[in-house]
């Protein structure tokens, strides 16, 4: 019993002093003990990013196709798209032959629109994103290699085809529109778990005959018509969202001065960083330190900055429960160095356009490193009720052209559906 009380006075001690050093209460302690120094180095690796074998960093997933849809042995297609629940589901029982399909590409070759066409008639599984991503940063996110024989590019629209004699996979470079082709050792026995979904009359455009449907082929045209109404809120207090962006940028005990000005904007500055926090909930954070702290390092390439933005997004946005999915979407560079990597809110299968700008979030790097970000707290819930749209086929009649499902934010309560060209 003496033995089993010190080993628990021990773990308790232990526990309390790491979740001190979480909570930044004894800093200075800690980093002068060498065993606490080592610890923070391991947690930090562990938590995001990660270090692999090879030095390089683990990504998580930080986007997901939007669009899936599965054809069986009997040409029987089944697709999803406007219901999250599950497009989630066929995702995580799907993404395997995705990651098995690019882990073991051969080498690719260029092929006509025609054999593409062709291609998606046969058993497989379409994956299509809202927006492109980078194939490097894709494999990251599957955790497989990029294939030497690869090239990288932007993808929006993938394909793996089951056929009898092997599997394939298809794919659109989405700078040129151009079309490709790679044999993968993925095992064509996966298309017997195709069989379980059931069709509910998914086609592609293309196979409609609609005169219009050629400046948007590859889009998923189901028979419903009717689609969720969202109800939109604010969260919490514009103290709460200074706080939590504050302790997730590791200020949590830092001294700072605090004012508020005009509509109720809370101004917060330390000796590092200054906040801003305005009634609606969006805060714009900037880091005021000229250089990095001894334990950070100059982030360079695309997936790593992608990541570290996505940590402070799920440490942030994620950490209040949006009701929405938040994505990454897409990078922008400028001058001086810069790069901002945008993340927008999802639901339902469509996207929240919020206030002017558009997104929930834009994390600005210089030189790798974060130096400011604007964040858009927002709290969304399907309502219950449905807008009934103008179906897919006449959409697209009028469109000529792809159309998206689409919510406009600008602060109301009740977020409505409506269809709203591509862009």
């Amino acid at each position: 019993m003496e033995w089993v009380k010190t080993g628990l006075i021990a773990l308790f001690t232990m526990s309390a002093l790491l979740l001190g050093w979480q909570t930044k209460l004894f800093n200075d302690f800690f980093s002068a003990i060498p065993f606490f120094r080592d610890v923070a180095v391991l947690l930090r690796g562990t938590a995001g990013a990660g270090a692999a074998e090879s030095g390089e960093v683990t990504l998580k997933e930080a986007a997901r196709p939007l669009t899936i849809i599965i054809t069986n042995e009997e040409g029987s297609r089944y697709g999803v798209k406007y219901d999250t629940i599950a497009r989630n589901i066929d995702y995580d029982r799907t993404s395997s032959i995705l990651r098995d399909a690019l882990g073991s590409a051969s080498v690719p070759r260029e092929i006509n629109e025609e054999e593409w066409r062709a291609a998606l008639l046969l058993p497989g599984v379409y994956f299509e994103y809202y927006m492109p991503v980078r194939l490097s940063i894709l494999v990251g996110w599957l955790d497989v290699r990029l294939s030497e024989t690869m090239s990288d590019m932007l993808l929006r629209r993938m394909f793996i085809a089951f056929s009898e004699d092997r599997s394939r996979i298809y794919y659109q470079n989405n700078d040129n529109g151009k079309f490709f082709v790679a044999d993968t050792a993925a095992s064509a026995g996966k298309v017997q778990e195709l069989d379980m979904y059931v069709a509910n009359y998914a086609q592609f455009a293309f196979e409609t005959g609609i005169d219009t449907a050629e400046n948007a082929p590859y889009m998923l045209l189901l028979p419903e018509s009717d689609y969720s109404d969202i109800r939109a809120a604010s969260v919490g207090s514009v103290e709460d969202l200074s706080d939590i962006v504050l302790h997730a940028m590791g200020h949590g005990n830092e001294r700072d001065m605090q004012y508020y000005g005009g509509d109720g904007e809370l101004i917060r500055v330390g000796p590092q960083f200054n906040i801003r926090v305005d009634a609606l909930g969006r805060v714009l954070y900037r880091r005021t330190d000229v250089y990095p702290q001894q334990s950070e390092e100059y982030m360079q390439s695309e997936s790593e900055m992608i990541e570290i933005a996505r940590i402070i997004v799920a440490d942030t946005l994620g950490s209040t429960g949006s009701g929405a999915e938040v994505f990454f979407e897409t990078l922008e560079y400028s001058e001086g160095n810069l790069c901002s990597v945008y993340f927008g809110y999802y639901i339902s299968g469509g996207r929240i356009h919020l206030y002017d700008d558009g997104y929930a979030a834009r994390i600005t790097f210089h030189e790798g490193m974060v130096t400011e970000f604007e964040l858009n707290f927002r709290h969304y819930t399907l309502s219950g009720e449905f807008t009934r749209l103008l179906p897919k086929r006449q959409a697209l009649a009028a469109a000529g052209g792809e159309f998206v499902l689409y919510y406009s934010d600008t602060g109301t309560e009740r977020l409505q559906p409506m269809w709203v060209l591509y862009d």
